[in-house]
């Protein structure tokens, strides 16, 4: 295919700065082994000006949370007329917000946990969400990712503090039921799902030390999953996709509860590509090398433009 001239928008000033200055750097060096022209650019300083001026193909979005996942970053770059990876605004805007992607999902038959949404002014009811909802609980803010600002809750009386760590992140807030069973993550390229990892963490939750910083976290790929299952898990992840109106590439995160029954914890549309990275790791295992999918990503870019 020909050369390209790709902008690696990376770094940022979210919380998830540091893993995305980490993607952006192994992506820069994928697209460069793939043969395209590539500048790291970090939206942290003025960035416009060079978007403008220099003669770019397309960017290649490695950022992470808000600022660069929301729709923000999406919505400069379709008013420049610069074609980009990924989601177009309203579904990065809509992925990202866990409360409406859960009303979305759900109401397209995506099975999702049971969870209730905390506003700015609302008074923490301890014992009145753990008898709806159950204990352990996780609490999470419901515009960041890689779960930043995530408690687990085992008891009632802990979640006024664990709703308060999240409102440092997000003044909205999702109180979601734990599921007892494994977590799964499935990769979607191009609207087909790659093969599901199982996750199995050292830590109690698959939290942001387990997924950017620690070497303990098992990868299980096969996922461990019946082929039903997987199929299954497959399906639903595809399925919420579609649901977001996610293009180009995203990861579905899925969760089993005790039963075994399957649920959709959220939709990442701007995924981690560190060396623990999830997505490289399923498109390895049907025999695309790394450089393979940034250049397959950026091309999925301009077909969608």
């Amino acid at each position: 295919m020909s050369q390209l001239s790709i902008a690696v928008l990376y770094g940022g000033t979210s919380a998830e700065r540091a893993v995305s200055l980490q993607s952006g750097e192994a992506v820069a060096e994928g697209l460069l082994a793939a043969g395209h022209k590539v500048e790291l650019i970090d939206t942290q300083a003025p960035f416009i000006s060079r978007l403008l001026n220099e003669s770019f193909d397309l960017a290649f979005i490695a950022l992470h949370g808000r600022g660069g996942e929301d729709g923000v970053i999406q919505g400069l770059l379709e008013s420049i007329k610069l074609p980009y990876t990924g989601s177009g605004v309203a579904a990065s805007a809509l992925a990202m917000d866990k409360h409406c992607s859960k009303v979305v999902m759900a109401a397209a038959g995506v099975p999702v946990a049971p969870s209730i949404t905390l506003n700015a002014d609302d008074v923490v009811a301890p014992h009145e969400i753990a008898a709806e909802l159950g204990l352990p609980l996780f609490v999470k803010p419901v515009r960041e990712g890689s779960s930043v600002g995530m408690s687990k809750v085992n008891q009632a009386q802990d979640l006024v503090q664990a709703v308060s760590l999240a409102r440092e992140f997000d003044q909205q807030v999702l109180v979601e039921a734990f599921l007892a069973g494994r977590e799964y993550s499935v990769p979607i390229l191009a609207g087909r799902a790659l093969p599901v990892i199982g996750l199995q963490p050292a830590t109690e939750f698959y939290d942001y030390a387990a997924k950017y910083e620690r070497d303990d976290t098992t990868y299980a790929l096969p996922s461990g999953l019946s082929q039903a299952d997987e199929v299954k898990a497959q399906r639903i992840a595809e399925q919420a996709a579609h649901a977001l109106g996610c293009r180009g590439w995203c990861r579905v995160d899925v969760m089993a509860d005790a039963q075994g029954e399957l649920f959709v914890l959220e939709v990442n549309t701007s995924p981690g590509m560190t060396s623990h990275s999830l997505v490289p790791m399923a498109a390895k295992a049907e025999g695309k090398s790394f450089s393979e999918l940034v250049d397959h990503i950026a091309h999925l870019a301009l077909e969608t433009a």
